[in-house]
């Protein structure tokens, strides 16, 4: 066995102080003492983690709810408001789904659609009473023109009258068609977009019609319109049963035209309330061209 190095004097190196202290991590004194009994070993911790005090555990890591409660609670509030709505959409969605599967796009007049026509659903809230109205109106000169059209067709079979029945039937397809599409769309448009021009072409052809429901009204004999003179003509004659159908149509002409013209006061108001000018509308014709604004409007 090879001997153990002596250093003189008989002393061991290693029973220096400094040297056990550099080599075990500890001081003198604990050593001395008993060198597995430090600090780190009697608390059973590891000598390479440091303690965390409590205290900055939970600075680091927040456990509190405190203060976010209001935080928490108006992001749900967000999110059922946002949850109503998109459920309120996709009702919709299925409705208008429902509506195009049964009529396809165009869903007027029923029995025949060929445009899409929604009061409820396009028109905002505080111009609907408007358009359903002026619906309402328009719907009354269609019934009208067709009852003057059975006037003129009674005409013809008790009397011979065929200028006042192919007079009736111009009157009935003609204004019946140019009506709908020259100035009750173009108000339809207008109180659903708010475009100047929709609102000038409304005044330009709605003026028109109101020049021929006086003209309807008055009734001059062999004009197809069984209005008044031609009324007061057959009951006078006693032709008591066409002179009763030309009652009625010229009641219908009546109605239906001083219901446009109080309307078209109210319209004209809506107008200016609004702010629209005609140089808005040229501006607009301008921008989108004639054909866009008529056969494209529902697109601008």
């Amino acid at each position: 066995m090879a001997r153990q190095a002596q250093v003189p004097g008989g002393a061991d190196p290693f029973d220096d102080p400094s040297i056990k202290s550099a080599v075990m991590g500890g001081d003198v004194d604990d050593l001395e003492s008993n060198p597995f009994e430090t600090t780190s070993l009697k608390r059973g911790d590891s000598v390479y983690s440091a303690r965390v005090d409590l205290d900055e555990q939970e600075e680091i890591y927040p456990t509190s709810t405190h203060g976010t409660a209001p935080a928490t609670t108006m992001r749900m509030d967000d999110l059922e408001r946002r949850e109503r709505e998109i459920e309120e959409r996709e009702r919709e969605l299925d409705a208008r789904t429902e509506r195009m599967r049964q009529f396809g796009r165009n869903n007027w007049p029923p029995f025949y659609p060929i445009v899409y026509q929604d009061i409820a659903g396009e028109i905002p809230p505080d111009s609907q009473w408007i358009m359903k109205d002026v619906y309402h109106l328009w719907l009354l000169l269609a019934a009208t023109l067709v009852w003057n059209f059975v006037t003129c067709l009674l005409l013809l079979i008790l009397q011979g009258k065929i200028s006042d029945l192919v007079m009736s039937i111009i009157y009935m397809v003609g204004v019946g068609g140019a009506s709908f599409f020259l100035w009750f769309r173009p108000l339809y448009y207008g109180l659903m977009k708010e475009h100047s021009l929709f609102y000038y072409v409304y005044f330009l052809f709605c003026g028109c019609h109101l020049l021929f429901s006086l003209y309807a009204f008055i009734g001059v004999w062999a004009t197809g319109c069984a209005g008044a003179l031609m009324t007061i003509r057959l009951l006078a004659n006693s032709h008591w049963v066409t002179g009763a159908f030309s009652l009625v149509s010229t009641l219908g002409f009546f109605a239906q035209g001083v219901g446009h013209l109080w309307y078209y006061r109210i319209i004209w108001r809506h107008n200016h309330e609004k702010g629209h000018t005609f140089d808005q509308a040229k501006a607009e014709l301008a921008s989108h061209g004639m054909r866009a604004y008529f056969l494209n409007s529902a697109r601008i």
